[in-house]
């Protein structure tokens, strides 16, 4: 059982597999879950007021937002048995658009501006978030799969 099972909802956990999944090298093996988490995501007040109001995104931060994405995505997945696509474009200046897919329906649609700029302020933040996009994302499907039949 992960470290991460025992204390994380079930975002967070599905979360933390797919950082652990990516981590090829294992440069992330000795760190705990929470430490990892907060690393890539918890950013506090000061911490933002030194990334600067305009710059560009690196891949990495692309990926780790994109990762979050994945994440709802694949408790998506768990909940229903229905398979999602996560598509991400983002420019370099950090605006772009985040969309998941289930069937032909658009579960969840993000806008992001100022994306090096993304963060939470604690770890109960992130999975708040992810469990709020999540119950949105069942919502949605729910509310349009009538639509479907027959498509």
């Amino acid at each position: 059982m992960m470290e991460a099972e025992k204390t994380m909802n079930p975002f967070g956990v599905e979360l933390i597999r797919q950082i652990r999944a990516l981590d090829q090298f294992g440069n992330w093996s000795r760190i705990s879950d929470d430490e990892l988490l907060i690393k890539k995501y918890v950013k506090t007040k000061e911490e933002l007021k030194a990334v600067p109001v305009i710059a560009d995104i690196d891949e990495m931060m692309i990926n780790d937002i994109k990762m979050i994405y994945k994440a709802i995505a694949l408790s998506f997945e768990r909940k229903t048995g229905i398979v999602c696509n996560v598509i991400m474009e983002m420019s370099h200046e950090g605006f772009g658009r985040c969309a998941i897919l289930s069937d032909r329906i658009c579960i969840i649609d993000k806008y992001f501006k100022d994306a090096h700029r993304f963060s939470f302020r604690s770890l109960e933040a992130l999975f708040e978030e992810g469990d709020k996009n999540l119950e949105r994302a069942l919502k949605v499907y729910e509310q349009y799969k009538p639509c479907m039949i027959g498509v």
